[in-house]
């Protein structure tokens, strides 16, 4: 099968290793990738991924049979659209459908029409709209950019003063969500569906703030482990977990947009959140989540190609659900210094084949790039080290074993991924 990735993050690096683990002959593309994805994948040089037309265009021409969108922006562009236009088989929501992402706001009313459980909610246009919204809730403060924003839209805050600020940072652009604050513990859920169809993968927890012990700023995510076995103490198990919001959250939204003419085909992300009256929706994403992918990816056991084409294909109830291995799974991310808010690039990585000698580890780039001989850093978060093992512990000792054979002035990463849950 020929399949073109479009991204160039570790989530699109993930996706890359887990087609190639099949061992089927795949022929696999990436544009624009990065450093790690062109040793596990051919990249298609000045393609815009970005580009309805020239994506479509390069598909054809190249008879590709598969085309997985990674990002969020290719599909609020609309290239989704362009690829069905052509008949093309595309993993991925069109534009409209993409909403569930590209705007909170449309997503909340989906959820409302759909009886899906989340927080209280104030789309709020001005700063006088955003000043009663804040009141109203209270602190915590939550407050949201409408659309994307690159993983840095959202702040969570007991003070007033950098809510407002926040705020007011966007609404020059937008109107903003203003938020009631959730309480307990955060999962992430991942659905493929087919628009009719869907079938969850394994859940997964990521750790968004910067520092040790969930202090600092909120990342794009500092780490993830997967599977979750504490959710059996309220659930029974995972897999009670997984049924109910099956139940409650993907088929009713899965259904709602399909009824409004917008079929969700592609990867529904659940941000789940597990309060005290119950499990609620904190926010959708309309394509696999970063850093969450690359630990659920690797405990997958199914072809990942069959599930993305079948769902391509609209043939999803076809296929059994996913199987995952028992192993336990880890992500380390490690940033660039100065990462969230100003991240120092151009820097030298090394030790990666070191690295990767540590039994039960391989390594998803997100940012890097191949100069005069070696790899530099290109941006924040830079590397994925991710590991599986026995047990959690196993699995910790891996990682960080690793992640300190890398080399790269002034980086950072947390310590504690997945320590709680490698204690019990």
């Amino acid at each position: 099968m020929r399949i073109l990735v479009l991204g160039s993050g570790a989530r699109e690096h993930a996706i890359v290793l887990a087609l190639q683990a099949e061992n089927a002959g795949h022929e696999v593309f990436a544009a624009p990738g990065n450093a790690g994805i062109g040793a596990d994948a051919t990249i298609v040089a000045g393609l815009d991924a970005n580009d309805p037309a020239a994506v479509t265009e390069y598909a054809g021409t190249q008879r590709i049979d598969l085309v997985v969108i990674g990002p969020e922006a290719p599909l609020v562009a609309g290239v989704a659209d362009a690829l069905r236009t052509r008949g093309i088989p595309v993993f991925g929501p069109g534009k409209a459908a993409a909403q569930l992402e590209g705007s909170k706001a449309f997503a909340k009313r989906i959820m409302d029409a759909a009886g899906v459980p989340t927080g209280r909610a104030v789309r709020a246009h001005s700063r006088t709209e955003v000043e009663a919204a804040l009141d109203e809730y209270g602190a915590p403060h939550v407050v949201k950019a409408d659309g994307l924003a690159a993983g840095k839209g959202v702040i969570v805050t007991d003070d007033r003063a950098a809510a407002l600020a926040h705020a007011d940072a966007y609404l020059g652009t937008g109107p903003v969500l203003v938020e009631e604050f959730l309480a307990g513990p955060e999962v992430s859920l991942f659905f493929v569906s087919d628009g009719d169809t869907v079938r969850a993968l394994s859940p997964a927890q990521d750790f968004k703030r910067a520092l040790d012990g969930d202090a600092g700023p909120n990342t794009g995510g500092m780490g993830a482990y997967s599977p979750l076995p504490w959710l059996a103490d309220d659930f029974g198990s995972e897999q009670a977990f997984v049924d109910e919001v099956t139940r409650t959250v993907a088929e009713p939204v899965i259904r709602q947009l399909d009824a409004e003419g917008t079929p969700f085909i592609g990867l529904l992300y659940a941000g789940l959140i597990l309060t005290d009256t119950g499990v609620k929706v904190i926010e959708f994403n309309a394509r696999f989540g970063d850093p969450e992918t690359q630990v659920v990816l690797a405990r997958l056991a199914s072809p990942l190609s069959r599930l993305l084409l079948s769902a391509a294909a609209g043939t999803l109830e076809d296929e059994p659900a996913p199987v995952f291995t028992d192993d336990a799974a880890i992500t380390v991310v490690l940033a660039s210094e100065g990462y969230p808010e100003a991240p120092l690039t151009g820097r030298a990585i090394t030790g990666l084949d070191a690295a990767e000698q540590v039994e039960g580890v391989h390594l998803a780039h997100a940012a890097t790039l191949e100069r005069d001989g070696g790899l530099v850093a290109t941006g924040g978060r830079v590397l994925n080290v991710v590991a599986l093992g026995d047990s959690f512990a196993d699995a910790r000792a891996a990682a960080y074993e690793a992640i300190g054979l890398i080399g790269l002035e002034g980086s950072h990463f947390r310590t504690d991924i997945a320590a709680r849950v490698a204690e019990d």
